[in-house]
């Protein structure tokens, strides 16, 4: 890995933050996984995996990306299951989510902008 590129496996680059690839959290060592732009999540959920607390953000926007799986969001505007592969649900600042694995489930999360 250089400063300006990088490339692996997600789920094994980000199994030390829960997931995060990219983001501020992301030790600015890693090059440009380290972001104050953007944050992505490889998140992979066995089935019967949840949320159940609210979880709120009023500064940014979240998309959530089904790779595999039934993937059930809950948001206080709506709720939406993803079934099937490239389903997508996406919300903006001020809007609370949860969120439960309905089966086995791979999604990409991507918010913006990063927050420290």
């Amino acid at each position: 890995m250089t400063a300006n590129w990088s490339h692996g496996n997600a789920a094994e680059a980000s199994a030390d933050t829960r997931g995060w690839l990219i983001g501020h959290f992301i030790d600015p060592s890693e090059g440009v996984r380290s972001s104050k732009d953007v944050e992505v999540k490889w998140g992979t959920h066995p089935a019967g995996d949840k949320r159940p607390e609210w979880t709120s953000d009023d500064q940014r926007t979240t998309l959530v990306l089904l790779v595999q799986g039934n993937f059930r969001v809950d948001l206080t505007e709506g709720s939406s299951t993803m079934t099937r592969q490239g389903d997508y649900i996406m919300w903006g600042p001020g809007i609370d989510h949860t969120w439960e694995a309905n089966e086995d489930s791979v999604v990409i999360t991507v918010r913006w902008p990063s927050q420290t």
